[in-house]
């Protein structure tokens, strides 16, 4: 009984051992949720004031892009640009919204196409959209986050 007594003991403390459970470490957690977080979509769009009061998230994506797209046909109809270019009946945009608010727009133009003067047409971009009424900012995770995307404009429409 006394030889039992040690082995029962040894078995019983090496028995413990199978019930632990190894703890990840905070890396590991932290390198989990990171690769389950989709960075290629944001949780909110970029918004205005107006497009908010809609519930769907897909109708206040389309309202901010169609006010996006008719606010800058707005100020580029004010401009030469149609009669500078008669060829260019619309232009990309590629639009960047900041964390901040902040926006920038850069004309996108197609490799292939006739060649334009794209620095005129920068320049005429870029001191004509301004002023744009205040955007809010995409969010991801509760976070503001900088989006980017491209827009078709239209110049002209006949």
């Amino acid at each position: 009984m006394k030889k039992l007594f040690p082995i029962a003991l040894l078995l019983l403390l090496q028995s413990c051992q199978y019930f632990e459970k190894k703890v990840p470490s905070e890396q590991e957690l932290l390198d989990k949720q990171l690769k389950e977080i989709n960075w290629n979509e944001v949780d909110e769009y970029p918004s205005i004031g107006n497009c908010e009061k809609l519930t769907d998230v897909e109708q206040q994506k389309q309202c901010f892009f169609e006010f996006l797209a008719s606010e800058i046909q707005q100020k580029l109809a004010v401009d030469t640009l149609a009669i500078m270019f008669p060829q260019l009946d619309t232009i990309e945009v590629k639009v960047t919204v900041f964390p901040n608010a902040t926006m920038a727009f850069e004309p996108q133009f197609p490799k292939d196409s006739v060649a334009y003067d794209t620095i005129k047409i920068d320049s005429i971009l870029h001191a004509r959209l301004i002023d744009f009424p205040k955007v809010n900012p995409a969010i991801k995770r509760g976070i503001p986050v900088k989006t980017q995307f491209v827009l078709p404009v239209i110049i002209k429409s006949e």
